[in-house]
C-alpha cells in the first residue's frame, strides 16, 4: 500500500501550543492531535490578521512548520519528496518564500525570539513548480522535517483575504 496524502502531515512546530500559528515560530514538532495539524483549506491556519498598522508600515513575518510522515499502516518512506509554492500569495501586495530548516529530520528547528526575527543562516525561494521544488530528504515512518515560511507585507497594503498554496510530493518504492 502507497503513502497517501492523508499519511503526510503537516504540523505546528511549538510544543504543546494550541493551533495558534503566532507560536508556531519554531521549536519542537506538536504532536498533539487534532490540535497540531495544520488543516488546509482553512483561514488563519498559518498566520493570523495583519492589523492596519502593520499593514500601513509593512512587516515581515516567519512560521516554523513540520512535514510529517504518519504512515500507520505499513512501514513505507517518503522518498524523494520536494516542497513549492504551488500559487503565490493572492493579493499583489505581499509575498510568501520557504526555505527546508537547517536542522536533520527529527530534530527540533529553531526557536525564534518572535516573530519578525528570521531565522539564521536561512535562504528563502519561491520556487514555483516540483522541478525546482526544495528538496526535504525521505522520510521513513514517523520522521518529520522542519521547515520555514516568510511572510512579506509590503507597506501600505489593502485589506485583503490572502491565500497561497504549499505543496510537497514525493515517491514511495513498491
Amino acid at each position: 500500500m502507497p503513502i497517501v496524502e492523508a499519511d503526510l502531515i503537516h504540523r505546528y512546530s511549538g510544543a504543546g501550543q494550541v493551533s495558534d500559528p503566532d507560536l508556531s515560530i519554531g521549536g519542537a514538532i506538536n504532536t498533539a492531535d487534532p490540535a497540531g495539524i495544520i488543516v488546509s483549506d482553512t483561514d488563519n491556519n498559518d498566520m493570523n490578521d495583519i492589523t492596519s498598522a502593520e499593514a500601513l508600515a509593512g512587516i515581515v513575518l516567519y512560521r516554523g512548520f513540520y512535514f510529517s510522515n504518519e504512515i500507520t499502516s505499513s512501514v513505507l518512506t517518503w522518498t524523494a519528496p520536494v516542497f513549492w509554492i504551488e500559487s503565490q500569495t493572492s493579493s499583489g501586495d505581499t509575498t510568501v518564500l520557504i526555505a527546508i530548516a537547517l536542522e536533520a529530520k527529527n530534530v527540533a528547528i529553531e526557536t525564534l525570539v518572535n516573530e519578525e526575527t528570521a531565522p539564521s543562516g536561512i535562504s528563502f525561494t519561491a520556487p514555483a513548480n516540483k522541478a525546482a521544488g526544495i528538496a526535504i530528504g525521505d522520510l521513513d515512518q514517523n520522521d518529520n522535517r522542519g521547515h520555514w515560511i516568510q511572510y512579506i507585507v509590503n507597506a501600505g497594503a489593502t485589506a485583503v483575504v490572502d491565500q497561497y498554496t504549499i505543496r510537497a510530493e514525493g515517491d514511495t518504492l513498491p
